[in-house]
């Protein structure tokens, strides 16, 4: 047992925090207030945390001013990608969001190559492109949530060019580093926002049960989450990461299922879709493990 552990320490790690991500569906449909608050509120709490514990922990928070501006940078990417889902949430529903988000994986195929400079995967294309054919068939028999299916697929776009770039910064400095940095660049994009945009008119205080929603959520689906994802980016690559996330809608529909009830049942047109989309994650494992067995006894 302690030897199937430590051989599948990252890959146990990262299913972790698909399962607490799942939960951000659930909790972005139970808080009240606007999407943009949300986000706002979840990088102020998940930035606190990671600031307190670097603290307690002694950890640098040096870096150079190039690696600062990126991570900065990223952060307001990552601020994107949430506003875009959580307003999906709020258009939609919990199983229509999740499921659109497994596009990350189509976008992460192509953005990839770019990024590590290595030649694109045809497999990888194909297995993107067979999710979006999931997900036409989605849209066709879910044509009232049209608008959720448009912004959950802008969120994966952003979500794929973070965590392609998150597979870089994590060979140049600590994941908790640069999660925290990441953190910042979100509120100061977003409070740049408030202030230039919007003028602060829809900024919104939580509600008292909002705050015990938020905190879950900042401290525990964001700031350990997000610190372990991109950990564990050190031994597994950017698109088999995204293509596990592919589970999430999985541990997402059941919670929502179990919490909201008639208001997460889709027609069967839905969860033809949804199948061929999950699909890819169990193919993309059989590949990946069939290399790694080849692989293992050239290493020895």
């Amino acid at each position: 047992m302690n030897s199937f552990l430590a051989k599948n320490r990252h890959t146990l790690s990262l299913h972790g925090v698909i399962f607490l991500w799942g939960f951000t569906g659930i909790l972005g449909r139970l808080i009240s207030i606007s999407s943009f608050s949300i986000v706002w509120w979840r990088m102020v709490i998940a930035l606190a945390g990671l600031i307190v514990f670097m603290i307690a922990t002694k950890r640098s928070f040096k870096t150079s001013l190039k690696y600062r501006i990126q991570y900065l940078v990223t952060g307001v990417v990552t601020a994107g990608h949430w506003i875009l889902f959580f307003e999906a949430l709020k258009v939609s529903n919990v199983s229509i969001t999740l499921t659109t988000l497994a596009s990350t994986s189509l976008f992460v195929a192509l953005l990839e190559p770019l990024f590590f400079k290595r030649r694109i995967i045809p497999y990888e294309v194909l297995f993107g492109v067979i999710t979006l054919v999931g997900l036409a068939v989605i849209f066709q028999f879910e044509t009232q949530y049209g608008l959720g299916i448009l912004l959950a697929l802008g969120s994966a776009l952003l979500a794929a060019v973070f965590g392609t770039v998150n597979g870089l910064f994590v060979k140049q400095d600590s994941p908790t580093l640069i999660t925290t940095i990441e953190m910042a660049g979100g509120v100061l994009g977003i409070t740049i926002y408030y202030a230039l945009v919007d003028g602060f008119e829809s900024f919104a205080l939580p509600e008292t049960i909002d705050w015990v929603y938020l905190l879950i959520l900042g401290l525990v689906c964001t700031s350990f989450a997000f610190v372990i994802s991109i950990d564990v980016m050190k031994e597994l690559s950017p698109f088999t990461v995204s293509i596990s996330i592919n589970m999430e809608p999985i541990y997402a529909i059941v919670f929502a299922l179990l919490i909201f009830q008639e208001d997460e049942f889709m027609s069967p047109g839905f969860y033809v879709g949804a199948v061929i989309v999950m699909g890819m994650i169990f193919l993309n494992s059989m590949i990946k493990k069939r290399q790694n067995r080849r692989k293992a006894p050239e290493s020895t």
